[in-house]
C-alpha cells in the first residue's frame, strides 16, 4: 500500500513543467516564434574618404553655411495688402439682409527684402510693393512692423521701404562691377506662405554667375502695358546679372550675396514660360540699385541723368558697315532735340565705344553707366564716326519722365530714288490716307514699308511692315522714286543702311546686306 507524499508530488509537477517549457521553447525557436532578437548588423560611422581629399569642398560648404547664418537675419518677408476693386452696386439677397454686396476681401501678396541700415531702411523690388495699401514686414525673430514706402522706381524695379524698429541686423554692400562669370553667389529670400501649402520662411539657394549684362525687356514691356509711351519706357534699364541659383517669385527683393556676405544684387526676375524657376534667374546689379536707393531716400524719386539719344547695340553686320575694329559698341539711332548729345554735336550713325574710359559693348551697359551719373555730371564719350575715333565731352542733364513724351529729332541728310523688292525683299509705297491710317501716322507723307518677303534679306534683319523710311545710306527719302534712285546705285553684296521711324516717333537704324 502506497502512501501519498505531497512534497514528492510537487517536485514531480515542477520537474515536468520545466521539461515542457524547454521543449516548447525549442519548438517555438525552430518555428521562428521566439522572443530572442537576431543579432543587429554593425553600422560603421567612420569616413570612407580621407578628409584631406575633400577638404576644399567641405570648406566651401562651410562658407555657404556661414553666409546663410550671417545674412538671413537681415532678410525680411514683406506682406502686401491691396484693396479689391469695389464692384458696382447690385440688389441684395432679401433672405440675407445683413450681407454687404460691396464687400470684397483684400488681395494679399508678398515678397522679400533686406535691411540696409540700423534705422530700418529696406531694399526690395518695385513690383513687390507697387500699389500697396498696407505693408507689413516680418523679421527672422518673429517680430512684425508696419512699413511705409519711401520711394520706388519702375525703370529699375527698385523700391525702398522703412520700418521703425530697434535692434536690427543689416547687410553691407559689395560692388557688382567686380563680379565675374563663374563666381559663386548665394540667393536668399523669405517668401512666407505659398498657396496654402505651409510656411516657406527662408530659402537659401546657391549658384554661379552665369552671365552679366542680360537684357530681358521685362521692365519696358511692363511699362508699355501700363500705358507708358515707347519713348519714356525706353529709359528702363535692363542689364541683369544671370545666375543658375534658384529664384522664384517669393524670392523677389531678396539679396544676392557673394561669399564674403556682401550684397551684389537684388533678386528680381526669372525667365520661364510658367513663372517658376526653369534653370536661370536674374538680379539687379547692386551698383545701380544703390544709386537709385540714394535718390529715393533723399528725394523720394530718382533724378535720372540723360544723354539724349536713341540707341541700338552693334552686331556683326553693323560692325562691318561701320568698319569697327570689333563687334562692340552702341549705335545712335536718334538724337533728342535740345538734349545734351545734340548740344555737343553727337549724330545719328555715331557709334559710342567708351564712356569715361570704360569700354561700352552693349546698350544696357551704356544705360547703366549713364544711370550711375547725376544730372550735371560731365562725361567723356568715345565715338567711332566715319572710320575714325573721336572724343566728345558732354554735360548730362535730367530726364523728364513725368511729362509728355519728348520730341525726338529726325536726323536725315540731304539728297533726294528702284524698287527694293529684288535687293532687300521689301515692298514700299508712297504714304496715302489709307496707309497712314493703317499704320498710325498722322501726316500723309513719306515712304512706308508695306510688305516684307519671307526669308528675304530684310526679314532676316527682323524688319516688318509699318516703318516709314527717312533715309537710305544717309540720303533723305521723301517719295518712292527717291528710294528707287538710291537703290539703283547699290550693288549686290553691299550693306544698305535704312533710317526708319515708327508712328509713335521711335526711330531705328537697320543695316541689311543686299542679296548676292
Amino acid at each position: 500500500m502506497s502512501i501519498y507524499d505531497p512534497f514528492r508530488a510537487k517536485v514531480k509537477v515542477v520537474f515536468f513543467t520545466a521539461i515542457a517549457s524547454l521543449v516548447g521553447l525549442g519548438i517555438a525557436s525552430a518555428l521562428g516564434w521566439g522572443g530572442v532578437s537576431p543579432a543587429m548588423p554593425v553600422i560603421g560611422t567612420e569616413p570612407q574618404i580621407p578628409i584631406e581629399a575633400v577638404q576644399p569642398a567641405l570648406d566651401l560648404s562651410d562658407a555657404f553655411v556661414n553666409v546663410a547664418a550671417t545674412v538671413t537675419p537681415a532678410v525680411v518677408r514683406i506682406e502686401v495688402r491691396r484693396r479689391s476693386p469695389t464692384p458696382a452696386p447690385r440688389r441684395s439677397d432679401p433672405f440675407r439682409p445683413d450681407q454687404n454686396p460691396q464687400a470684397r476681401p483684400d488681395r494679399i501678396s508678398g515678397g522679400s527684402g533686406f535691411i540696409i541700415s540700423d534705422d530700418g531702411y529696406i531694399l526690395t523690388n518695385n513690383h513687390v510693393v507697387d500699389d500697396a495699401d498696407q505693408l507689413t514686414v516680418f523679421l527672422q525673430d518673429r517680430r512684425s512692423f508696419t512699413a511705409e514706402v519711401v520711394g520706388r522706381d519702375p525703370f529699375t524695379d527698385v523700391a525702398v521701404i522703412k520700418i521703425d524698429a530697434p535692434d536690427l541686423t543689416k547687410l553691407n554692400f559689395g560692388t557688382s562691377a567686380d563680379l565675374r562669370v563663374g563666381e559663386w553667389i548665394v540667393a536668399i529670400g523669405n517668401p512666407g506662405f505659398s498657396g496654402g501649402s505651409g510656411p516657406l520662411d527662408y530659402t537659401v539657394t546657391v549658384g554661379i554667375v552665369s552671365a552679366l549684362g542680360r537684357p530681358l525687356d521685362l521692365l519696358q514691356r511692363g511699362l508699355r502695358q501700363d500705358g507708358v509711351s515707347q519713348t519714356i519706357s525706353g529709359y528702363a534699364i535692363e542689364d541683369f546679372i544671370q545666375t543658375d541659383a534658384v529664384i522664384n517669385p517669393g524670392n523677389s527683393g531678396g539679396p544676392m550675396v557673394n561669399l564674403r556676405g556682401q550684397v551684389v544684387g537684388i533678386n528680381s526676375a526669372i525667365a520661364s514660360d510658367t513663372g517658376f524657376y526653369q534653370g536661370y534667374g536674374f538680379a539687379i546689379p547692386i551698383d545701380l540699385a544703390r544709386r537709385v536707393m540714394e535718390d529715393l531716400v533723399e528725394f523720394g524719386r530718382v533724378h535720372r541723368a540723360r544723354l539724349g539719344v536713341g540707341m541700338k547695340g552693334i552686331d556683326d553686320v553693323s560692325a562691318e558697315k561701320y568698319g569697327l575694329p570689333s563687334v562692340a559698341g552702341v549705335e545712335l539711332t536718334s538724337i533728342t532735340e535740345g538734349g545734351p548729345a545734340e548740344a555737343q554735336g553727337l549724330r545719328v550713325y555715331d557709334v559710342i565705344v567708351s564712356l569715361d574710359g570704360q569700354s561700352i559693348e552693349r546698350s544696357g551697359q551704356l544705360q547703366q553707366a549713364i544711370a550711375l551719373k547725376r544730372p550735371g555730371d560731365r562725361v567723356s564719350v568715345g565715338v567711332y564716326r566715319d572710320g575714325r575715333s573721336i572724343t566728345v565731352d558732354v554735360r548730362l542733364d535730367e530726364a523728364n519722365l513725368q511729362g509728355p513724351p519728348e520730341v525726338v529729332a529726325v536726323a536725315a541728310p540731304v539728297r533726294d530714288e528702284v524698287r527694293m523688292d529684288d535687293k532687300l525683299g521689301l515692298r514700299i509705297e508712297d504714304m496715302d490716307r489709307a496707309s497712314a491710317r493703317e499704320y498710325g501716322f498722322e501726316e500723309v507723307d513719306g515712304v512706308v514699308i508695306t510688305g516684307v518677303q519671307i526669308n528675304g534679306p530684310a526679314s532676316r534683319r527682323r524688319l516688318g511692315p509699318g516703318w516709314k523710311i527717312l533715309a537710305i545710306n544717309r540720303e533723305s527719302v521723301d517719295k518712292k522714286s527717291d528710294v528707287e534712285e538710291i537703290m539703283d546705285g547699290v550693288d549686290r553684296g553691299e550693306i544698305v543702311t535704312l533710317q526708319l521711324v515708327w508712328s509713335d516717333g521711335r526711330q531705328q537704324i537697320v543695316h541689311i546686306p543686299v542679296a548676292r
